[in-house]
């Protein structure tokens, strides 16, 4: 939509008093050459677009004013695409002009003798007029532009002031609350702007300190900042933010602290197929080459990622995660490669680091980023190859040292051909591919998984839980666990809540997931265990052939004889 549509009413206005003063129909046409206000005859035009290489076309194209006293006789009407139907007796036009550009184009037109009189005696005074008329509505364009920029600067205020995660509320000098944060909603309990603060902020100086609330029912040190906001030398309002004292440390060990808890040996399962994936990780924190984690929600991803880094040469440096799907489109771009003084209305004086300068030395995380917008994938190319970023707004370059590790539930060679996704990118970040099995095809480490699932929660929720009951381990290794590990770390803590006994039954089990599988019982399990083993049989025969070698590797593989395979071959059909 053009901007001149967006005053119609105003322009509409103006040609109106126009009209009813010199009686002569005016028109205004938008810089897409639609004719969008009219008088006379042309009102059945509004909406359409003006003929090609008519005067009106000719002035929006190059900003110059025309007065055509004889209209389709003059040169500049010769190659009017409407020269021969022109009903025009004569006509004056002007260009609107918006910051040095032509945006439309307001005219007089005659189409009788006596308008024709009333344009050529008077058209040196017509287009000065017409000159004045233009700036008014230039000038309606320029408030109107103004409005807009205010209403998005605002409208990108309240984003920013709800995004961050730190408590801001803005306090009057009888220490009323004048506006508030969501953060600070919920950490302070706020119900209204009613509501007292347990202090009052009346010094023009920034204060850095600490009060003690009850939030919860449980006593909270809290570490506020005021920041005064005077006007004409006078206190209007403070700024004041509040995070919990424990909440800094946390964030101050999760970016100074340069040592994570978490290693290989967190990965549980020993199957063939998860321990040849622990390998290839294990050798790729070895160099820094870039990462590419692949595999279903709820696989662990970002666990290999720290896994990766705890065992790389960077280990005593930052780790620096961030989910590129869980951070609005118009603030990835900041929280990325962070931010100059000044950039935006709203930013923090003196800037903001990015996610990349938080991880220099160490290693940043990358999750989801399939989600990540197609034009903030170039300026990532460029960080990967030049190692170098430039925050928003600003003039230079910072150099960096990081090792990236991306990680995507999505099928990118799919992204990439419906072009939502960058090839270049993509053979940037897969120099090392890991992909993750779902747990369904990893059956053997399902035994191990819910045993340390039953122990953890077991101990965490004090309930001496011995195991699971054999139609729940039947019913574990029958179900397709969509949510993979998640999934099943959700359903025994769930179990070990509900439990009654000292062992998982299958009436513990979640509601939904008995549902999904309500024909499950002790025959059915019969059943269910002959079709996993012919699945097992039929997957080793597939992934190792039937030659000799591969029948050998499928024997070790399945921990079966040669005789019971190849009975079992023939009893199953394969």
């Amino acid at each position: 939509m053009s901007e001149m549509i967006r005053i119609k009413e105003t322009i509409e206005g103006v040609i109106s008093a126009i009209h009813s003063v010199i009686q002569v129909d005016v028109t205004v046409i938008d810089r897409d050459y639609n004719r969008i206000a009219a008088t006379g005859i042309y009102t059945d035009q509004i909406g359409k677009r003006v003929a090609k290489n008519s005067v009106f076309y000719k002035a929006l194209h190059n900003g110059h004013e025309y007065i055509v006293e004889s209209p389709r006789e003059e040169e500049v009407c010769f190659d009017c695409e409407n020269r021969v139907e022109c009903r025009e007796y004569a006509e004056v036009c002007c260009p609107i002009f918006l910051e040095d550009q032509v945006v439309g184009i307001i005219g007089l037109v005659a189409f009788d003798e006596f308008q024709r009189d009333e344009v050529l005696n008077n058209k040196l005074n017509l287009l000065n007029f017409l000159k004045q008329m233009a700036k008014l509505i230039s000038s309606k364009l320029l408030e109107n532009r103004q409005q807009e920029i205010m209403l998005t600067q605002s409208k990108e205020i309240e984003v920013l002031f709800n995004y961050i995660d730190t408590a801001v509320v803005s306090i009057d000098t009888n220490g009323k609350i004048v506006r508030y944060n969501q953060v600070a909603k919920e950490l302070l309990n706020i119900e209204s702007k009613s509501c007292d603060l347990p202090f009052s902020a009346t010094s023009k100086q920034t204060v850095s300190d600490h009060i003690t609330c009850t939030l919860n029912g449980r006593e909270e040190r809290l570490i506020y900042q005021t920041r005064p906001i005077i006007i004409d030398g006078k206190l209007e309002q403070t700024v004041v933010t509040f995070k919990k004292e424990m909440d800094l440390i946390h964030e101050m060990n999760d970016l100074v602290n340069m040592k994570h808890a978490i290693s290989f040996d967190h990965i549980i399962g020993s199957g063939p197929q998860i321990t040849e994936v622990i390998n290839k990780a294990k050798l790729s924190s070895k160099s820094d080459s870039t990462v590419l984690i692949q595999g279903e929600s709820g696989t662990g991803k970002e666990l290999f990622a720290r896994a990766i880094h705890d065992e790389s040469k960077r280990k005593n440096q930052p780790f620096v995660a961030i989910n590129c799907a869980a951070i609005p489109e118009s603030l990835i771009e900041s929280e990325l490669f962070g931010y100059a003084d000044g950039a935006f209305t709203g930013a923090l004086k003196g800037g903001k680091p990015g996610k990349f300068e938080l991880a220099d030395g160490g290693t940043i995380f990358l999750d989801e980023i399939g989600d990540m917008p197609i034009h903030l994938q170039t300026k990532l190319l460029r960080v990967l190859q030049e190692r170098e970023v430039e925050r928003v707004g600003g003039k230079g370059v910072i150099p960096i040292d990081v090792r990236v590790i991306a990680a995507t539930h999505q099928n990118l060679d799919e992204l990439i051909e419906a072009k939502m996704f960058r090839s270049d990118l993509y053979y940037r970040l897969n120099v090392i591919p890991i992909m993750l099995l779902p747990l369904r095809e990893r059956l053997d480490d399902l035994n191990e998984l819910s045993d340390f699932f039953l122990k953890r929660y077991s101990q965490k929720l004090e309930k001496n839980i011995l195991g699971f009951s054999e139609e729940v381990i039947l019913f574990f290794e029958a179900h397709d666990w969509k949510g993979n590990i998640r999934e099943m770390e959700n359903t025994i803590e769930y179990a070990v809540n509900m439990a009654t006994s000292d062992m998982i039954t299958f009436k513990d089990l979640p509601e939904k997931l008995k549902s999904y599988s309500a024909k499950v019982s002790c025959q059915c399990h019969v059943r269910n265990l002959e079709d996993l083993e012919k699945q097992e049989i039929e997957r080793a025969l597939e992934q190792f052939g039937r030659d000799k070698t591969g029948i050998q590797e499928a024997l070790q593989a399945l921990g079966i004889s040669r005789a019971t395979l190849y009975r079992k071959i023939k009893y199953y059909d394969l």
